[in-house]
């Protein structure tokens, strides 16, 4: 037979088969010579007390053989020139995502996408750390695979609310990753993982008849006489492109093409998003923290948090926290310094950042409203030039320690950071809006009193401000019909994903994609 059960198991058993069995058979009553074997279903991690557990669901194989796991393995049908056509702009998890699911129903997916191959941009990272060049459309946010590829890969949404979080799980398995992405309670693959699995992705695609145009940027479009149809998209190259629907998935950092929709008067709208700072620490300062040790236990992952704190009526949250990560620059302008945070596959390094973010919304910001729908967009702009500048240029980015932020002080030196370009001392009250500012300062003593060890807690100068991250979701929204996708101004334009304003991470933007291919492929059938 087989009976689902959930167990408590030390870290240092969790590796241990003969040892989770025993636990199986002491907890289901029989003798642990019954037990055939078992597979995880679910696994996290209970922290909450002075002695930590792994627990466990499990599907136990009790006198009976132990069967292997039955992942589904998804099949796509062959297509070529006349077949229907989509036209996708945009190859991160979203257009990825979208492209298969057309062609599970036979419709040829195009995607053009402005920056390079997944592989070819480990070039352009480099030459952005290591000298502070950058190319504006091959960097951590434009490219093959989305700005997930480069900037963490964590796979975190659970909501099936939306739409299979399994199945995308499943296809990322199907392509490479580690089947424990299936069943983690919080699933990650590592920016070194995550290009090999993005290349196996576009390669199914290929093989299958899709076609993928890279360096290749969306300029503007050609409507009909009544400006609801679009009739053929224009390269930069000045390529005329023409299919029977168009998925718009380019990404929040895609500001050229908000303008573009803006400038052809097809309806855009302001969307509230969230504007703060990167703040790292000690990794070993966290673990202390969470897992209430002197010495994180070998058999445990580098601890993680989730913050959140209401400051004069606006929310402030940690957003895309990386244990055992680093730092990066996630500009696509020159000028403009933006950063983000990524882990490894193994989260190895020795320090946590995460960032740490205020939300805002149009009325925040008077002095931009005769930008209309652009209004947040510029905003996010100008602090983002600020902090370029306050840096002093290449993408060296200003800093503060934490206690010295809070406390309006000019840090007399600066901790060691995994920030490759740089980090200069500044008073980020001279980057940051007022409003954020002060709320930050007020939230960072609130959460040291929620994370805190024997010796030291989040509210600390050990651990360092950095400004400033500004693309934690698109300020822009492109509507859509509701349950149809698409623009209610444009019939065969379809918004989506993150630059839309309707996703934010990897999976939930996948899913996206998939939910507007579907929408697609009703209409064509």
């Amino acid at each position: 037979m087989q009976k689902i059960i959930q167990v408590k198991i030390p870290p240092s058993k969790i590796n241990n088969t003969a040892a989770v069995q025993q636990i199986i058979a002491d907890t289901v009553g029989i003798d642990i010579r019954n037990i055939y074997g078992y597979h995880i279903q679910k696994q996290s991690i209970d922290a909450r007390g002075r002695n930590i557990f792994y627990i466990l669901q499990l599907n136990v194989f009790i006198n009976e053989p132990l069967l292997p796991v039955q992942l589904t393995e998804y099949s796509f049908r062959q297509v070529n020139s006349h077949s229907k056509k989509v036209i996708i702009v945009g190859a991160g998890p979203a257009g990825l995502f979208a492209a298969l699911k057309l062609l599970e129903s036979g419709i040829q997916p195009i995607i053009i996408e402005r920056g390079k191959q997944v592989r070819d941009r480990r070039r352009d990272l480099a030459v952005l750390n290591k000298e502070g060049i950058i190319n504006t459309e091959s960097n951590y946010c434009f490219g093959e695979g989305g700005a997930g590829t480069y900037s963490d890969g964590k796979l975190y949404t659970r909501s099936n609310k939306i739409g299979s979080v399994t199945r995308i799980l499943q296809l990322l398995v199907q392509h490479g990753a580690e089947e424990n992405i299936t069943y983690v309670a919080h699933p990650h693959i590592g920016t070194n993982k995550l290009p090999q699995i993005i290349t196996a992705i576009r390669k199914t695609i290929e093989a299958h008849g899709g076609l993928f145009y890279f360096n290749t940027q969306l300029a503007d479009f050609e409507v009909n006489e009544k400006g609801d149809v679009i009739k053929y998209i224009i390269t930069q190259n000045g390529d005329k492109l023409s299919a029977d629907a168009y998925i718009l998935a380019t990404g929040h950092s895609a500001k050229d093409i908000y303008r573009l929709l803006h400038n052809k008067k097809i309806n855009i709208e302001s969307k509230p998003f969230a504007l703060g700072v990167r703040v790292e620490h000690p990794q070993e300062l966290i673990d202390q923290s969470q897992y209430h040790c002197a010495v994180r236990d070998i058999y445990l992952p580098p601890a993680s948090y989730s913050l959140v704190q209401q400051v004069n009526g606006k929310g402030v949250f940690s957003f895309c926290m990386c244990p055992g990560g680093i730092i990066a620059p996630a500009a696509t302008n020159p000028r403009e310094l933006v950063v983000n945070g990524w882990s490894p596959s193994k989260r190895n390094n020795p320090y946590a950042n995460s960032g740490m973010v205020v939300a805002v919304a149009p009325e925040d910001v008077p002095d931009f409203s005769d930008k209309g729908a652009l209004a947040l967009m510029y905003f996010q702009q100008q602090v983002e030039e600020k902090a370029y500048a306050a840096g002093g240029g290449k993408f060296v980015a200003p800093a503060q320690r934490l206690v010295d932020f809070c406390q309006n002080k000019l840090s007399a030196s600066l901790p060691d950071c995994s920030y490759l370009p740089g980090i200069h001392s500044v008073g980020l009250n001279k980057v940051l809006p007022g409003f954020i500012y002060t709320r930050l300062q007020e939230a960072f003593k609130e959460f040291g009193k929620k994370i805190r060890s024997v010796s030291s807690s989040f509210y600390t100068n050990e651990a360092v401000v950095v400004a400033t991250e500004s693309r934690t979701s698109s300020p822009v929204r492109i509507p859509r019909i509701k349950d149809k996708f698409n623009h209610p101004d444009v019939e065969n334009l379809y918004p989506c994903a993150e630059g839309a304003g309707y996703a934010g991470g990897i999976v939930s933007a996948a899913i996206d994609g998939e939910n507007v291919a579907a929408a697609i492929i009703a209409k064509m059938a």
